[in-house]
């Protein structure tokens, strides 16, 4: 499968080609194309700002314009903010990525146009592309920088092609501690708890028992979590068995 190549068209600071190589690496993307940069090419601002990402721009292809840039793409997305009045379809940056996985995946080449920091892509430019891939932004402040832009486009490729689990716990060199365990807490709590007098009355104590063995169940302690608690339980009937309470 090819990724999708990120062309920068007409750069203008070389810190925003930089971060732009950053935020690609961050997501596994590596073919970047540049279009007519304002400060010329190689830029020491991208290198630098880069930050570990140069072979990025090492590999990165230097073009005189769109067209030349984008010829040997079988699709093209064209990143913009604004309205085009341009007959073409307007999709999300994920959905944009979920098609671009399928092509890629069929051995077809796609494109990312992202436009100069200034003014985003000229019409010309979006004239050329397939599609428009359009972040739904605050409409009063929709201008993302280029690097951003680059990271979201990234971030939704990485998600399309990777398989990540939406929520894991760490367990910080410990695990979950088994039902047996937790009945065992559950009852050192209770028998503290029953010799502080606290089921009272007694025609309300075996559904006070059951609220908190409901309550135990829900916690998902850990091991260490369990110890904890014992050990807590074990320090005040100390304490209170000193003061003679």
């Amino acid at each position: 499968m090819i990724d999708p190549a990120f062309i920068l068209v007409r750069p203008q600071m070389g810190e925003n080609i930089g971060a732009a190589a950053r935020a690609m690496l961050n997501f596994g993307l590596t073919r970047m194309r540049i279009v007519a940069p304002r400060d010329g090419w190689p830029n020491p601002r991208a290198v630098a700002m880069a930050s570990g990402a140069g072979r990025v721009l090492d590999q990165a292809g230097l073009f005189a314009d769109v067209a030349s840039a984008i010829g040997d793409c079988d699709y093209v997305f064209a990143t913009t903010a604004r309205g085009r009045e341009l007959v073409k379809p307007i999709v999300t940056p994920e959905r944009a990525m979920e098609m671009a996985r399928a092509m890629a995946s069929n051995g077809k080449r796609v494109a990312v146009l992202f436009g100069p920091e200034r003014a985003g892509l000229e019409n010309d430019d979006v004239a050329l592309a397939n599609a428009i891939v359009t972040v739904p932004v605050n409409p009063d402040f929709p201008s993302l920088n280029l690097g951003q832009c680059a990271l979201l486009m990234g971030y939704e490729w990485r998600r399309q092609t990777v398989e990540v689990a939406p929520e894991v716990m760490e367990l910080a060199r410990t695990e979950f501690a088994s039902r047996i365990d937790v009945e065992k807490l559950a009852d050192h709590f209770e028998d503290r708890l029953s010799a502080a007098g606290f089921f009272f009355p007694e025609t309300k104590a075996e559904g006070m028992r059951l609220n908190l063995r409901n309550m135990w169940a829900r916690l998902n302690l850990t091991r260490a979590e369990v110890q904890t608690f014992h050990g807590m339980l074990r320090q005040i009937a100390y304490k209170l068995g000193q003061r003679g309470d």
